[in-house]
């Protein structure tokens, strides 16, 4: 891969992954950009990923179960920055045409496509959920052994129970876990080692109002706190029924939500890179966080992070 002019990868704790990656320190994460939701904000999303190159951010991970075909969206729209699937999910889309899709998607934009791919939840793959960990071996082997291969170093896994986090190590260039605490990150990085890519999601609320920005998390962190394969990795962090109920008790939201304003913010990502992170993923929560495009929201994060595309 080509090197990325608008990211310092030098300035947090990068490891060799984060590094041939060459997705910096710090990104975007956002289930807003899906050009598949079907609302026709392809203008308004071309104009956002626009803004979050020029700002200097490492790379755009497209949330909320993405395709390909959402990244490459992205990728059209921008210029050097990297663009992953945050994540695609195993049971929606097959394994060896996902292969093609993605060696199109790097042939046409520069090697800048990142294929996250994860085990998804039995609640939104009923019908086909069966033994995740073992789907992901056997769908990785079929990446493997497509006519079109996708190499282990351009692919991340959704990892969060230790038999996954293995599986990144082994088979991908790391893990991008979603809904952690800081003290899970340093867990993970210890299993990883110092090669493999560790890039967590960090949700952040801009507020200075600690209760109503609490609230807006609460909103948001209602649905995965009803999702097992967040709440058994979060009890595993010491956290136990009382906390996912109503949207989550006030120690769990401090834990997996930065508040306050964006120097606040930058205080809690530094404590990610210090606990192993390579590169964290903001998803800037606001009521509407699958629709919105935050701009505001970006442009005061970078400047706070002091990205090179940021103007104060």
């Amino acid at each position: 891969m080509t090197s990325n002019p608008g990211t310092d990868p030098s300035s947090g704790p990068a490891t060799t992954a984060a590094h041939e990656l060459g997705i910096g320190t710090v990104g975007i994460w956002s289930g807003a950009l899906r050009v598949s939701d079907g609302t026709g904000r392809d203008g308004a999303i071309t104009d956002a990923v626009e803004e979050i190159e020029a700002l200097g951010y490492g790379a755009i991970w497209v949330g909320g179960s993405a395709s390909v075909a959402d990244a490459e969206a992205v990728l059209a729209a921008t210029h050097h920055l990297r663009v992953a699937t945050g994540i695609l999910s195993i049971w929606d889309h097959p394994a060896e045409r996902v292969a093609e899709q993605a060696s199109d998607a790097n042939r046409a934009h520069d090697d800048r496509f990142i294929l996250g791919i994860g085990a998804s939840h039995q609640q939104l793959a009923p019908k086909e959920y069966a033994k995740p960990y073992t789907a992901m071996r056997e769908y990785l082997t079929v990446l493997d052994e497509a006519p079109t291969p996708v190499p282990a170093e351009q692919r991340v896994l959704a990892a969060l129970g230790p038999k996954m986090l293995q599986l990144s190590k082994d088979r991908a260039a790391g893990a991008h876990p979603y809904l952690v605490t800081e003290d899970y990150v340093a867990e993970a990085r210890e299993a990883l080692g110092t090669g493999p890519l560790l890039a967590p999601e960090l949700k952040v609320v801009l507020d200075d109002n600690l209760p109503r920005a609490r609230e807006t998390a609460r909103a948001y962190l209602r649905f995965y706190l009803e999702l097992p394969n967040y709440t058994n990795n979060l009890r595993r962090a010491g956290f136990g029924p009382a906390d996912f109920e109503n949207g989550g008790s006030d120690a769990l939201l401090d834990a997996v939500v930065a508040y306050g304003d964006a120097d606040r913010v930058r205080t809690r990502v530094t404590a990610f890179h210090k606990a192993g992170a390579d590169h964290v993923a903001l998803q800037v929560v606001t009521p509407n966080p699958m629709q919105d495009l935050p701009i505001a929201e970006w442009r005061a994060l970078a400047a706070a992070l002091e990205l090179p595309g940021a103007t104060g």
